[in-house]
């Protein structure tokens, strides 16, 4: 994370990882979808439909993101825990 003056982290757990990657790779099959159904005619209800399933799934896995980097910002002694907070809050009210 970073802004201004906050720290800088890189989710370190390979597990969360690889589980917010499949998440996004998921995603991006269904926008995939989502294009071919445009493309294809199909009517705007289901599109729409899928739509919202793409938004979801990115949302659930940038929350995913966000809580993994909590906990391992919070279990970093080296970090100012306040801080750590109001940035990943910020990060999660941008998804807003």
């Amino acid at each position: 994370m970073t802004t201004n003056s906050a720290p800088i982290h890189v989710l370190e757990s390979d597990i969360a990882r690889a589980a917010i990657r499949k998440r996004l790779v998921r995603a991006e099959g269904q926008l995939g979808g989502v294009v071919r159904m445009l493309d294809d005619g199909r009517s705007c209800d289901e599109i729409v439909l899928q739509m919202a399933a793409v938004k979801k799934a990115v949302a659930t896995a940038a929350i995913s993101l966000i809580t993994a980097s909590l906990t391992e910002c919070l279990a970093d002694n080296t970090l100012d825990a306040s801080a750590v907070v109001d940035v990943l809050q910020k990060l999660y009210l941008s998804l807003a």
